[in-house]
């Protein structure tokens, strides 16, 4: 989850778009300003990653610890 003009969310994808490019997954990016629903859940918390719907990190994403979790 993310939302424009946000610096961590924009470092957050930086790792996520290299470790996903690296081992063949998918992953989507949600704007929560787009969505009321993900705004109230996440909007304190951006950007978030979830993996198969649960939540991973927030704030900042580790490398390491995505590659873990993806399987790597």
């Amino acid at each position: 989850m993310a939302k424009p003009g946000c610096h961590l969310c924009d470092d957050a994808r930086e790792v996520i778009v290299r470790v996903t490019a690296e081992l063949g997954a998918a992953f989507e990016e949600k704007d929560i300003t787009q969505d009321p629903e993900l705004h109230h859940l996440y909007w304190e918390q951006i950007p978030v990653t979830l993996i198969d719907g649960r939540q991973h990190d927030f704030w900042r994403v580790d490398e390491k610890r995505l590659r873990a979790a993806l399987g790597a």
